[in-house]
């Protein structure tokens, strides 16, 4: 009873374990992602085209959901660079960026986004991620990261930005830059290189000073605080808002409201497809930076339960006045690295958030949306990864080609294009390797019990007795091609009697490929060749064993390869030697 109450509820199997020694892990971690958080929710909510207030607001009530149903313990949820995008996107032909209707449909977004990732949890869903191939996804995040930082180099300017599109957005800035603010420039290159330089060589120089590896990194990585505070006292005093400096401006003080998101049929129709792709790429990154931080401290995630605790956290969002969230990479590595031990941690984080919002509205209304930018831009860098293009190539033209060209028409159309493509790219890839399953004759390695493909081995063969190893699970989509496989072998092998089919890698064979066995068998028994299986996986043999097939085929079933071949070679005089 107790470990099913921990499965609907993760948080009832390690609260009563929680300890005191604990809870200090998790405060301190809980105030490193806190001060982290609070200039990267501003950031996210200013990329998406949310009013600030919105990002911090989704930086509270969506991370205490997580903490109650989630199964990371690391794992920081909230706004994140490319969910922000996305809503940038989806919401752009809807309304004018930062109006009420924008914010309204954003969270109808962040609501509708929480309910298929709710909906997909409860179905145990959480296999269909694997549809979305590392490559895709990886070069989908490259191109989204050179759109991101596209999309700031406006506000680092002092013009206007904007277009979905890479194009779009180089010639919107070229179009202005008669405008440029030098001041803004001032600042937010100025904080650019500041941020740069602190990622790059401030852990190591802090090191070197004699700090320990530990408290340096997390050093660095506050850099974004120290911008924060210094351009926002820098606006304040010099008044640069009357010089055409761009600030956050004021920021609504107090906790957000607790209210159901539109409901009008019409607004939740024209969000769904961006709300299922933002589901689909939330959870794949989430998951996948979870899982990492997991594996570390040997720990596991449950893939389903995340599903229904990052849902819960974005139909959070949704009724509290946030926008979509998800794991992010760089706060759950902080929180891992701060010492979090439990996801009291992120709920800590939302106390901080709240306190944070009633307290540091009035300074944060002088806070430069440059130096947001640049926080951005300095974010999502470690997301471009333009040299695993000629990795995955150099690996697989076929992986590489797909990823390719989701980056091509990500940047070209846009994230929702890019996504889709990518999406329909994986698929493709795997109906299309399946379908063509790898299959090798075999041979004996001289004195041994192994069989290896004589292509590549000398081995033993015999002219009478054909062993054709099948590297794939039978399905629709490869039964044809394994019938053509086998009629091209009784071409090659004029003397062949025996075709033993070696099954080690076949897990599965459904109703199709039943019928393409049924036929082979059929087939071979009219050109006087008998069909044996060999070393047939005890599952797919009970399948089998269920259907007349069995009792119709015309050789045996084999435990090993090597038993088939003891019991049809019966002489050494076939014998031959190849390369």
């Amino acid at each position: 009873m107790t470990n099913r109450l921990a499965r609907l509820l993760p948080i009832a199997g390690w609260l009563r374990d929680y300890q005191g020694q604990t809870f200090v892990s998790d405060a301190l971690a809980a105030v490193i992602v806190t001060l982290m958080l609070v200039p990267q929710a501003l950031a996210y909510a200013l990329l998406a085209g949310l009013p600030p207030e919105v990002g911090l607001y989704a930086s509270m009530l969506p991370l205490v959901a997580y903490a109650v149903f989630g199964t990371s313990a690391t794992l920081a949820v909230g706004p994140v660079a490319v969910a922000s995008l996305m809503t940038a996107s989806a919401l752009g032909g809807i309304a004018q960026a930062g109006s009420p209707e924008y914010v309204g449909a954003a969270l109808v977004l962040a609501a509708l986004s929480g309910l298929i990732l709710f909906g997909m949890g409860l179905l145990r869903l959480g296999f269909l991620a694997n549809f979305l191939s590392h490559p895709v996804i990886s070069g989908f995040v490259t191109a989204s990261g050179i759109l991101i930082a596209g999309s700031q180099l406006g506000h680092i300017l002092g013009i206007q930005g904007g277009g979905h599109n890479l194009l779009a957005m180089v010639q919107g800035l070229l179009s202005q830059l008669d405008r440029i603010n030098p001041i803004t420039l001032t600042i937010g290159g100025g904080a650019l290189v500041f941020l740069y330089l602190c990622r790059t060589f401030l852990k190591r120089g802090l090191v070197g000073l004699g700090m320990g590896e530990r408290l340096a990194d997390l050093t660095a990585k506050a850099a974004p605080v120290t911008a924060v505070m210094v351009t926002t006292a820098v606006a304040w005093v010099f008044e640069l808002g009357a010089k055409g400096v761009n600030l956050v401006g004021e920021v609504p003080s107090g906790l957000p409201d607790i209210a159901l998101p539109s409901l009008a049929p019409d607004i939740w129709a024209t969000l769904l497809p961006a709300a299922v792709l933002i589901s689909l790429v939330g959870f794949v990154e989430s998951v996948s930076v979870a899982q990492t931080l997991a594996a570390k401290r040997r720990q596991r995630i449950d893939p389903n339960a995340e599903l229904i605790a990052l849902g819960l956290a974005n139909m959070t969002a949704g009724v509290s006045g946030g926008s979509p969230v998800s794991g992010g990479f760089s706060r759950s590595v902080v929180n891992f690295e701060a010492g979090a031990q439990t996801p009291v941690a992120g709920a800590l984080t939302a106390v901080g958030i709240a306190v944070a919002t009633l307290t540091l509205t009035g300074l944060l209304a002088f806070l430069p949306k440059a130096t947001l930018a640049a926080t951005i831009i300095i974010a999502v860098s470690t997301l471009i990864d333009l040299p695993a293009i000629r990795r995955t190539l150099s690996y697989s033209k076929s992986d590489g080609a797909a990823m390719l060209a989701t980056i091509l028409l990500t940047l070209g159309q846009g994230v929702e294009a890019g996504i889709v493509v990518g999406v329909v790219l994986s698929i493709g890839l795997h109906l299309y390797r399946t379908s063509r399953p790898h299959s090798a004759v075999v041979g004996r390695m001289p004195g041994t019990e192994h069989f290896r493909n004589v292509q590549r081995h000398e081995v033993e063969v015999d002219d009478c007795t054909v062993v054709l190893r099948v590297d794939e699970s039978l399905y629709f989509a490869n039964a044809r091609y394994l019938e053509e496989t086998v009629l091209q072998l009784v071409s090659d092998h004029p003397l062949m009697k025996n075709l033993v089919l070696a099954c080690q890698a076949v897990n599965d064979i459904d109703a199709s490929a039943l019928e393409s066995l049924e036929a082979i068998n059929r087939r071979l028994s009219d050109a006087g060749i008998r069909l044996h299986l060999a070393e047939v996986k005890g599952p797919v043999m009970d399948c089998l064993k269920r259907t007349p097939f069995c009792d119709e085929l015309t050789g045996q079933v084999f435990l090993s390869t090597y038993d088939a071949w003891k019991a049809l070679v019966t002489t050494a005089d076939g014998f031959l030697k190849t390369g």
